[in-house]
């Protein structure tokens, strides 16, 4: 079998039936692809919910191939993307607070934001929708920077603040983590807050997700998964990603457990980060994705008449 292209991951299922013999028979087969799934096939963690009760959690693979470390069930991934869920519910907090605008230029709030187009002409909904124009750093010069670099916020803005636009605001949709980074700033702006600590207190807290957190690269974090990579291409020797990692941004890297997110996806869905209206307002679909719509921090895959509260 082809190995896996990233080898150290974590995943949620969640199942909702009204039928309970369907829903038994699922589960059963839930239950024999778990016991036959192997470590060569997959690494990482994986929990299984039905409604709010978990009926799965499993974990497989090696934290650390180097010192042979097996994975636990509480072993803290790199979430990568899934971030930018958290940086649109803490957008969305300030918006049910009247605090800010997402129609209105961002240069309300970031009166000192060097590009004029930016400033003056795209808005919140637009960065949180991918579709501002603004290119994603992290697979461009974020590579040729040193790591170290990176502690707050301000210290991603010179990977793009002076670049070129891929597009005119609102135009057309490019996936991006520059649009997320300007939001971390607007959520700093207008609490009075660091990013890190506002996350921290009205989301990780309230959603009960204490292994969750941004790290600086040389933190020593207890019961931490190393990341390994084809860098897409699995004909390659297996590489460590360490030096592809930074401190998290508002668009990527928080550390995160399978049952942190899991309380994440549970206190989003009952209102206990934003009210419904709110909740609606995220998961509506508003742009065509590559291959899914996208809501606020969001994807709603209509093809399978799911909301997937990921990136």
């Amino acid at each position: 079998m082809q190995a896996p292209k990233f080898i150290t991951l974590l995943s949620i299922l969640l199942l909702t039936s009204n039928n309970y013999a369907q829903s038994n028979s699922v589960e059963e087969k839930i239950d024999s692809f778990l016991n036959e799934l192997t470590a060569d096939e997959f690494s990482g963690t994986i929990l299984v919910a039905k409604n709010d009760n978990i009926i799965q959690k499993r974990a497989y693979g090696l934290a650390s191939k180097e010192l042979n470390v097996e994975n636990e069930i509480d072993t803290k991934f790199n979430i990568a993307s899934i971030t930018k869920t958290f940086t649109a519910v803490a957008i969305l907090q300030l918006f049910e607070e009247e605090k800010i605008d997402l129609n209105k230029p961002i240069g309300l709030y970031l009166e000192n934001y060097p590009n004029k187009k930016i400033k003056e002409s795209a808005t919140i909904s637009q960065l949180l929708t991918h579709t501002a124009g603004l290119p994603n750093f992290y697979v461009t010069n974020f590579l040729d920077r040193c790591k170290f670099d990176f502690k707050e916020v301000k210290d991603f803005l010179p990977l793009f603040e002076n670049d070129t636009l891929l597009s005119e605001p609102g135009e057309e949709y490019n996936y991006d983590a520059a649009g997320y980074v300007l939001l971390g700033l607007i959520i700093e702006k207008v609490t009075g807050s660091s990013y890190y600590d506002y996350l921290e207190k009205n989301i990780f807290q309230k959603a009960k997700m204490p292994n969750t957190a941004a790290y600086d690269v040389d933190a020593i974090i207890e019961n931490k998964a190393d990341g390994y990579t084809f860098a897409g291409d699995t004909t390659k020797p297996l590489k460590n990603n360490v030096f592809y990692l930074s401190k998290a941004s508002p668009g990527g890297f928080h550390y995160s457990t399978v049952e942190d997110l899991f309380n994440f996806n549970q206190a989003l869905f009952d209102n206990k980060l934003i009210n419904q209206k709110t909740l609606d307002l995220m998961i509506k679909p508003r742009v065509k994705g590559y291959n899914t719509h996208l809501g606020y921090g969001i994807d709603v895959d209509q093809r399978y008449n799911e909301k997937n509260p990921w990136p």
